[in-house]
């Protein structure tokens, strides 16, 4: 092994497990409500739409914060930055087991959308201060990994903690959010001590090391844009917005309601969150493969337009299909592929980007796929499934957005010739 991939081994050994950690309860946190959803909705007489709105209007808040929350990281630094971060998420999240209104739910899912805004921009671009453009796919895949594991540990833990119903006079999903807000503040503090702003920070480096890091960064980003601004009006830029915002549009919209979807078949709640981690398990595995195949050959637009078409095929599948188990067939390659698809896809914009433009990029990427594909998703399966009260249309309107997210893709890919990476064994 050469010299520099030992030393990037290295970082990615001691940095990718624990950010995929504090991620995994990221998005624990963000999702969790789709469990709590299966008694939740009874409980407080919640519609298909009233949930739709409030599991979405997470994502308006997320797309308003995510370019200014960016901005701070790069003035305060990742480790303070995302401590802070991790103790207000936590304390908004344990406070979700007192909504009793409509009005409530939507006020405490949108402050969790601040608080929870400038976490996953901020690592993406944290992870560019480590390992170059030729690396990035396989280790933002490894650290997005938490993806999955949310589903499959989060479900079944879920699906449990929601069979506490009655405990000291607390609701099942009460419990729910209570038990899975206390480790993002916990890990808060083991965040403060733990994670280094840089390379330049890593008492676990050597001088040696830190330079070798330094140096190779240098060479890859020195023709990169460097401007904050520049990149907020960069044309690529807003295209890869749009292609996150059909990714997102239809992985939320699917994510957020395949519970209820699944219990909608007559699986009982516990039985359900077991079902749902199966696809999840799956993705996990496609996730490492197809990031690693993406630095394997060098290769960024295709890996992403391939399980974007995929994706659209299962949508479609599934809004046609009668037989329930073609059903859940159909939207598990739908996740599988939205989950493959992360690490290529977000290898792109630090192919145009470094530095203060990353953080700009990034945070416009996200904003425009995370915060508006994560509010219009949830959204518009709710309001569909109440007005035909089946989610053959809905399903249907999701495969549109794949298929644009595809096709803007590849005429990105036609339109520029982003610098190609080298192949790495």
């Amino acid at each position: 092994m050469a010299r520099q991939d030992k030393v990037f081994a290295k970082c990615a050994r001691v940095l990718v497990p624990f950010i995929a950690l504090l991620y995994f309860v990221n998005y624990v946190d963000r999702v969790n409500v789709s469990f709590a959803a299966l008694t939740m909705n009874k409980d407080l007489q919640f519609s298909p739409s009233v949930y739709g709105l409030g599991a979405g209007i997470f994502f308006a808040s997320y797309m308003i914060f995510q370019i200014p929350a960016n901005a701070v990281l790069v003035r305060l630094g990742a480790r303070r930055w995302i401590f802070a971060l991790m103790l207000v998420w936590g304390a908004v999240s344990t406070a979700t087991a007192f909504v009793r209104s409509p009005e409530s739910f939507y006020a405490i899912r949108f402050t969790l959308g601040v608080a929870e805004a400038g976490f996953f921009p901020g690592m993406v671009m944290y992870l560019t201060y480590w390992f170059p453009q030729s690396y990035r796919a396989r280790f933002i895949a490894g650290f997005m990994i938490a993806i999955p594991l949310a589903f499959v540990l989060g479900a079944p833990l879920s699906g449990l903690i929601l069979q506490m119903d009655g405990t000291f006079s607390l609701h099942g999903w009460q419990w729910l959010f209570l038990i899975e807000g206390l480790p993002a503040f916990i890990l808060s503090f083991v965040v403060l001590k733990f994670l280094p702003d840089g390379p330049a920070d890593a008492t676990w480096l050597n001088s040696e090391e830190k330079q070798a890091i330094s140096s190779h960064l240098a060479a890859d980003s020195g023709a990169l844009e460097q401007d904050f601004v520049s990149a907020l009006i960069d044309p690529r830029v807003w295209a890869l917005g749009f292609v996150y915002f059909g990714i997102n549009f239809g992985r939320y919209g699917v994510e957020l309601w395949l519970p209820q979807i699944i219990q909608g078949m007559g699986v009982a709640n516990l039985t359900t969150t077991f079902v749902v981690a199966v696809p999840y398990a799956a993705g996990m595995a496609a996730m490492i493969y197809w990031g690693r195949l993406s630095d394997v050959r060098g290769e960024r637009i295709w890996h992403v337009a391939l399980p974007s078409l995929t994706a659209a095929a299962g949508c479609l599948v599934a809004s046609f299909a009668q037989i329930d188990i073609v059903v859940l067939l159909a939207l598990g390659v739908v996740v599988v592929s939205l989950l493959a698809v992360q690490g290529p896809f977000f290898s792109l914009p630090s192919s145009y980007l470094a530095g203060s433009a990353a953080a700009a990029g990034i945070g416009l990427v996200n904003t425009l796929g995370t915060g508006a594909g994560g509010l219009l998703g949830p959204y518009v399966i709710g309001r569909l499934k109440e007005q035909s009260g089946t989610y053959g249309s809905s399903m249907a309107v999701l495969a549109v957005g794949l298929l644009f997210s595809a096709l803007v893709v590849l005429a990105l890919g036609r339109m520029t010739r982003a610098p190609r990476p080298a192949l790495e064994s």
